[in-house]
């Protein structure tokens, strides 16, 4: 018989033992899961992302390059310093998912069990935001030539809205996603003079540069939805909307780019509307910045941003934009007290990924809240981004020059007018009654 300390060592090393044995990693039981969750939604047919991610004979080609992305953290993309600001569409992946992907590529990226997969998932098709209640497409296809430098493009499409249309849900879709940059649509309202002495129904760049405007404000055009690499569609929550006017047109600002084939697009935009008349109502403005000169050869030139609320607003998401010479960008909240705030750190821009950050709840930004961008653009040699290092930058519309925007959503009461939030109250006169 074994005596008692016997079969306490024997126990001591069978634990050891057990606990010393890998559990094997395999594709369907371990790494698919973590797919359907971070990956599928881009890695699927007619989205953004190169290849699909669904089947083991799809993904076992790309087990090394997959380890190697998600450790260096290039996906999924997510640019937002963790300690600044909480975002609900937070793509970071989890340590152990990370372990998971890393682990099955080292191990031999084996296949495992086909009885060990989760149910698929499953996608809207032709539409992420569902079925929309109306589509307004470019009135014509754009041929897009095999190379040469595409000015921004616009078309004006009358909605034909016979009333007032609150918008929940919108989504920009590109016609052929190999030449389209971005799209953004734009709500015109019936009185604007933006852009009236240009055709409806017929593509045209503006003839003057920068008459296109359309980067933030209401002064123009009110932004709707647009379309990026990375960039969600519109998707507000119950009680928000953005409001299209009876008589409005759509303008869809388009940016070509030229691969080496020519092609042929035709872009359109997604509407589904709020079944009631909600709270509040959802603008688009900007802290932005388009009178920069960036130096050459600078690694680290920065450039500010500012605007002013002169209402109360609730901030519901942030979009930093730059072009191919950004490198980070802050975004902070300035309020009546002087208290400062951050609310936005990416300290690694990249110009593939036009993110927007999305707050768990709205935040209240009190009457007299300035919100600030901070921009810094690596013009140098060691950008391998850098068209030319040796040329001084200035705004401008193709990707070899530069913006400095940061972009945000906030919320008004349905019943206000955004441009008292944008204009400041006139002063009394003196000697003039309050």
């Amino acid at each position: 018989m074994l005596t008692r300390f016997a079969l306490f060592v024997l126990a001591t090393v069978s634990l050891a033992l057990a606990a010393g044995k890998k559990t094997e990693v395999t594709f369907y039981k371990d790494v698919l899961p973590v797919l359907q969750k971070n990956c599928q939604e881009c890695h699927r047919a007619g989205e953004a992302a190169p290849m699909e991610l669904f089947t083991y004979q799809q993904v076992r080609p790309w087990a090394k390059a997959m380890r190697e992305a998600v450790l260096t953290k290039k996906m999924p993309p997510w640019f937002a310093d963790p300690h600044v600001g909480k975002f609900s569409n937070d793509r970071s992946m989890a340590q152990a998912e990370i372990d998971t992907l890393a682990g099955w590529a080292d191990s031999g990226a084996k296949e495992g069990n086909k009885k060990d997969a989760p149910p698929p998932r499953t996608f809207a098709t032709g539409w992420y935001i569902g079925k929309p209640d109306v589509v307004i497409e470019m009135p014509e296809p754009y041929d897009v030539p095999a190379s040469g430098t595409i000015e921004y493009t616009y078309y004006i499409v009358p909605t034909g809205f016979t009333e007032d249309k609150w918008v929940q849900l919108a989504e920009a879709r590109p016609g052929d996603r190999s030449v389209v940059h971005h799209i953004i649509a734009f709500a015109r309202e019936p009185n604007s003079k933006w852009l009236r002495d240009y055709p409806v129904k017929q593509g045209f760049v503006p003839k003057r540069r920068g008459e296109g405007g359309g980067e933030g404000g209401v002064g123009g055009g009110e932004f709707i939805s647009g379309f990026a690499p990375g960039a969600p569609p519109e998707m507000l929550r119950p009680g928000q909307g953005k409001l299209i006017k009876a008589g409005s047109d759509i303008v869809f600002q388009m940016h070509y780019t030229t691969n080496g084939k020519a092609a042929r697009d035709q872009s359109k935009l997604g509407l589904i509307f709020s079944k009631d008349k909600p709270e509040y109502r959802v603008v688009t403005l900007a802290a932005m910045n388009g009178k920069f000169v960036i130096p050459p050869g600078a690694p680290a030139h920065a450039v500010d941003g500012a605007i002013t609320l002169h209402g109360d607003t609730r901030l519901i998401s942030l979009f930093p934009h730059m072009h191919l010479r950004g490198k980070s960008m802050e975004m902070r909240a300035v309020y009546p007290t002087g208290e400062m705030e951050k609310l936005l750190w990416v300290p690694n821009y990249d110009f593939s990924w036009q993110l927007w950050y999305q707050l768990p709840e709205p935040k209240l930004l009190p009457k007299g809240t300035r919100i600030e961008a901070t921009g810094t653009f690596d013009n140098s040699p060691n950008n391998p981004h850098n068209p030319d290092p040796t040329k001084e930058v200035r705004w401008g519309d193709q990707s070899w020059e530069e913006m400095m925007i940061g972009f945000f959503d906030v919320a008004i009461e349905a019943g206000k007018n955004p441009i008292d939030v944008l204009r400041a109250p006139r002063r009394a006169a003196p000697g003039s009654e309050n």
